[in-house]
């Protein structure tokens, strides 16, 4: 994915409604490279994440969504223009695990969300080893981040985004190597999705719930 004129109009529409309604502030944004293969792995609170997390970054992201969110007529429009592309969350999507591979395999940036679904509580939901699996299959870096305040502003509860002060936290990439005894891997690749997780959660406020 180019960074096309639509990319950088939609981003700078994204970032001024963003700024204007979220009161949205970045934190560390330095921490994603401006090229090379890249792994961004977020906590998953809204349908609008990977669009907060996309806005102030310099670079083209691709990132998996519901199939059906791509077919919504403004969403599905703008989710698009910020790269995203269909996984069929019914059943297993080899062709969406394929485009992963190969994106990141040509340098690309992807969004990831470990959880693999958004929380319906506000609490974080244990993270799951494919995203590890993938950075080491790719030798990607990770930049674990932080979504604070989203959950709140349009949690799976909302029909309509609420004006809740937003901040995201990029924090310092991760450097992955799988150890050389294969039988260890599984228990490997969990305990990092476990590191992954506590850096992740360490910036939430002690009650990240919904009032």
């Amino acid at each position: 994915m180019e960074k096309t004129w639509v990319f950088v109009l939609s981003r700078w529409f994204a970032l001024t409604i963003f700024k204007l309604y979220f009161r949205i502030e970045f934190e560390g944004a330095q921490h994603v490279p401006l090229n090379g293969r890249v792994i961004l792995a977020p906590n998953h609170v809204s349908f609008l994440d990977p669009i907060w997390v996309s806005t102030p970054i310099k670079r083209p992201l691709r990132y998996m969504t519901w199939d059906k969110m791509t077919r919504l007529p403004l969403l599905g429009a703008l989710m698009k223009a910020y790269g995203a592309f269909p996984v069929n969350l019914e059943k297993s999507d080899r062709q969406a695990l394929k485009f992963s591979l190969t994106h990141l395999r040509n340098d690309g940036g992807l969004v990831i969300f470990p959880e693999g679904g958004r929380t319906r509580t506000g609490e974080t939901l244990p993270f799951k080893a494919g995203v590890i699996k993938l950075a080491l299959d790719t030798q990607s870096p990770v930049v674990p981040v932080t979504i604070i305040g989203g959950y709140q502003a349009y949690s799976p509860h909302h029909y309509f985004p609420r004006p809740y002060k937003l901040k995201i936290i990029y924090h310092e990439p991760l450097h992955l190597a799988a150890p050389q005894d294969a039988m260890q891997l599984k228990a490997f690749m969990q305990s990092e999705a476990d590191r992954l997780q506590k850096i992740v959660d360490g910036a939430l406020p002690k009650r990240a719930l919904a009032c």
